[in-house]
């Protein structure tokens, strides 16, 4: 069993894919199915099942890829130290979300760029599902969620905080002389909302289903969806911690109503995963940062 058939076949495992593994590996895709038919004859198991076109792991496979990715993950960390760096160094892909990479990170970015500087930190914007899929296929080393679930299939998760939720309209609005709103008040609304797939957006929606359906106005970003409300365009139902400084400044109300669900901030990667220096070390500043941070609901 040699270790460059070990980095080939955790590329092949985490991608599903002889081609894009060769494409990233820069080898001719005849090498790569040659490294691991090899690996296979030297283990005496099968490692994917070939159907047709497309691939899985097999049992022994699955038990290989924790072995590998912790084999790869420790010879990464002996050459670093052997070559004598001068603490965590390298880089981290991670994937993540407007609100949080606006209204959470920049004091840990701020923390990673003057304390570690040999240490990159890849942000890569991506909605929740789209981390979860990065995380499993090792395409990303770490990433943000913003959902009610907190347990996922092959993913380890660690909650860092309850992202309180509140809908807010321009002062302006009709629905802020009400004293209380029902769903059917809110089913006859404009909603400006961020695209299908976000949590909140998703769950929000699911409570309005019925006879007179909300109208959804889609919107790019949290800032532009900000820029909607103000200009009275609709309600919308976001982060707390997202609108603080409009709320402040009057420039937004928040409307009588409580959402029936909760999401929660969290950081998640691949279950068993040996966790390298650095993302043990992104993952404790990161938990600790936003415990440090003051309470949402204090805005």
């Amino acid at each position: 069993m040699e270790f460059r058939q070990l980095i080939t076949f955790q590329r092949v495992a985490s991608l599903m894919s002889f081609t894009r593994a060769a494409e990233e590996l820069s080898y001719a895709q005849s090498s790569v199915t040659s490294q691991i038919r090899a690996l296979e004859t030297s283990l005496d198991v099968e490692l994917f099942d070939r159907l047709g076109g497309r691939i899985r792991l097999t049992e022994a496979g699955e038990r290989l890829l924790e072995y590998a990715e912790q084999i790869l993950a420790l010879a990464d960390e002996a050459r670093s130290d052997v070559a004598g760096r001068d603490g965590p160094a390298g880089t981290l892909v991670i994937g993540t979300m407007e609100s949080i990479t606006s209204y959470r990170m920049p004091p840990l970015l701020e923390l990673f760029h003057h304390r570690y500087p040999r240490l990159q930190l890849s942000l890569r914007p991506s909605l929740c599902a789209e981390t979860c899929h990065a995380l499993r296929q090792g395409t990303f080393d770490v990433g943000f969620l913003m959902e009610a679930e907190t347990e996922r299939p092959g993913l380890e998760t660690m909650m860092l905080a309850e992202e309180p939720l509140v809908l807010v309209a321009a002062p302006s609005h009709p629905m802020t002389a009400m004293r209380e709103l029902s769903l059917d008040d809110l089913r006859g609304a404009s909603v400006v909302a961020t695209e299908a797939g976000c949590a909140y957006r998703d769950q929000f929606e699911q409570e309005l289903k019925g006879a007179e359906t909300a109208s959804f106005l889609e919107f790019g970003t949290i800032e532009a969806i900000k820029r909607g409300v103000m200009a009275g365009l609709g309600v919308s139902l976001l982060p707390k911690i997202t609108v603080a400084g409009e709320l402040a400044r009057g420039e937004m109300t928040v409307l009588p109503w409580q959402p029936p669900f909760k999401v929660f901030t969290q950081l998640a990667w691949r279950r068993g995963k040996r966790l390298s220096r650095e993302m043990k070390l992104f993952i404790d500043q990161t938990a600790r940062l936003i415990k440090e941070e003051p309470s949402a609901t204090a805005c």
